[in-house]
């Protein structure tokens, strides 16, 4: 595999762990009573839909093809956390998932981030990470 194919895999991987947050919002915002939090949980998707767009622009500016789908982990996160949540959770319950999920996110994104990227990816990765440790600031601050 090329150096370029390379990065276009590890960006895809970083996209599909978007994906996953922004589909893992959908059912948390769902099941959120309190507007609120509702609309905290609404701008924490707001960033990771950012995030997509950002790393979906750049893997096409390499040549590549962004990988829009969740894959299977997702697919088995989604129905986890759609099985874990019940009609009655609190919104501290929902919030402390989402906080999980995160940082799940995060630890991975890091992970790729050590993998070979070129400056400019890096620069991405890091960009996105930082909008994703912000957003774990904004949940913690609902706690």
């Amino acid at each position: 595999m090329s150096e370029k194919q390379e990065i276009i895999s590890s960006l895809n991987r970083l996209l599909q762990g978007e994906y996953m947050a922004v589909e893992s919002f959908n059912i948390f915002i769902a099941h959120l009573k309190d507007e609120r939090v509702k609309k905290v949980f609404q701008k924490v998707q707001d960033i990771h839909r950012n995030n997509i767009a950002v790393l979906a622009e750049y893997i096409q500016n390499l040549g590549g093809r962004p990988d829009e789908n969740l894959g299977f982990k997702g697919t088995m996160a989604d129905f986890k956390i759609g099985r874990e949540l019940k009609p009655e959770a609190h919104p501290s319950d929902v919030i402390e998932m989402a906080l999980e999920g995160e940082t799940k996110g995060i630890n991975a994104a890091e992970k790729i981030l050590r993998g070979d990227l070129d400056d400019q990816a890096r620069k991405i990765a890091e960009k996105i990470l930082d909008a994703d440790r912000k957003a774990i600031n904004r949940l913690q601050s609902l706690l």
